[in-house]
C-alpha cells in the first residue's frame, strides 16, 4: 500500500512540475531569454570600452583597465570569439516571426 502512495505521490509532483515548466514557458520565457540577450550585448559592450586596445580602439587608460582586469579576464575569451564571428544578414533578424 505504501508503495502505490508513494508511485503516486512522484507522479502528481512530476505532472505538477511540468505544469509549471509548461506556464512558465508560456508567460515569461521569451522576456527572460531576452533580458540573457541583452546582458550579453551590455557586458560585451562594457569591454569593448574597457579592453577595446587588445582590438586597437584605445579608449580607457590603461591604469583602469588593469584594475578591472581581474573582474573580466575570464570572459575575455568568449568576447573576442563573439566580437569576431562572421555574421551575415540573418543575425539582424533574431526576433521570432509570428
Amino acid at each position: 500500500m505504501i508503495n502505490h502512495v508513494d508511485k503516486l505521490r512522484r507522479y502528481l509532483r512530476r505532472l505538477v512540475k511540468a505544469a509549471l515548466e509548461m506556464l512558465y514557458g508560456a508567460t515569461v520565457y521569451e522576456m527572460v531569454r531576452d533580458l540573457h540577450k541583452e546582458r550579453a550585448q551590455l557586458e560585451h559592450m562594457f569591454i569593448l570600452v574597457v579592453f577595446g586596445d587588445i582590438l586597437g580602439i584605445p579608449v580607457l587608460p590603461p591604469y583602469y583597465t588593469l584594475r578591472l582586469l581581474p573582474y573580466v579576464a575570464p570572459c575575455i575569451g568568449g568576447w573576442k570569439r563573439t566580437l569576431l564571428r562572421e555574421r551575415d544578414i540573418t543575425d539582424l533578424c533574431d526576433q521570432e516571426i509570428t
